[in-house]
């Protein structure tokens, strides 16, 4: 596992629990209001990679104190041998959270066949059309469709979530994601907060208002059950 970050705890990654939250390098996408760069753009050298045994040292320390392991990235699923870390984990009676952008649906389905890992979190970027031009000539968009379908039929638990820029996102963009997701158990909707991302030309002016997160809101509300603005 490639690992280049390592948080020893949070409260804010694992809904209801004390989580280490662990940050895989690598990512298939360049989502320009991304806020972990360093994961993306910058070339991972051995001396930024933290030893799995680390991990695992600090985990089996603390695992009376912990409830969860939370895996972000990057992408995650990128990871070769992210299957045999997760049993490892599991091993320690700890909960895992999987996040993932959903475009390695087979590494999803084989996760969920395993039933290794108790809640996942995928981000839904975009509405289909803008999906569609954004990966065009790199991954199938359908990833994304059987992702969505693989975690509302087959997870434990589940979130889909989307971090809402202006200038990339609008209110139609709110009604094409919510027939994405429609019928789905939760929605998280999360405001662009300025700071180090792909793109530094983005600023406070790409965050939505209140209010607009508001409208935001009540149009997901009309397709998925349970919708919440994430502070």
């Amino acid at each position: 596992m490639l690992i280049t970050g390592f948080q020893k705890s949070t409260l804010l990654d694992y809904p209801g629990k004390v989580a280490a939250l662990i940050f895989t390098y690598g990512c298939n996408l360049r989502c320009e209001y991304c806020h972990n760069p360093e994961l993306v753009t910058i070339p991972c050298v051995q001396s930024t990679v933290i030893p799995e045994e680390y991990i695992f040292s600090f985990l089996k320390q603390r695992n009376e104190l912990l409830d969860a392991v939370a895996i972000t990235g990057g992408e995650p699923t990128l990871q070769s041998d992210l299957i045999p870390f997760i049993q490892k984990i599991k091993d320690l009676d700890l909960l895992v959270k999987l996040d993932t952008n959903g475009t390695n649906s087979k590494i999803v389905k084989e996760i969920l066949d395993l039933d290794i890992v108790d809640y996942w979190a995928m981000d839904i970027k975009y509405e289909e059309e803008i999906y569609k031009q954004n990966l065009k000539g790199k991954i199938e968009y359908e990833e994304i469709e059987k992702s969505i379908e693989l975690l509302m039929n087959m997870a434990k638990d589940y979130e889909f979530r989307t971090t809402y820029v202006k200038g990339i996102h609008t209110l139609n963009s709110a009604k094409g994601i919510g027939r994405l997701i429609k019928g789905s158990k939760r929605y998280y909707i999360q405001n662009f907060r300025p700071g180090k991302t792909i793109n530094p030309g983005l600023n406070n002016t790409n965050s939505f208002t209140p209010d607009e997160l508001i409208d935001i809101e009540k149009i997901v509300k009309k397709y998925v059950k349970e919708v919440e603005i994430r502070n």
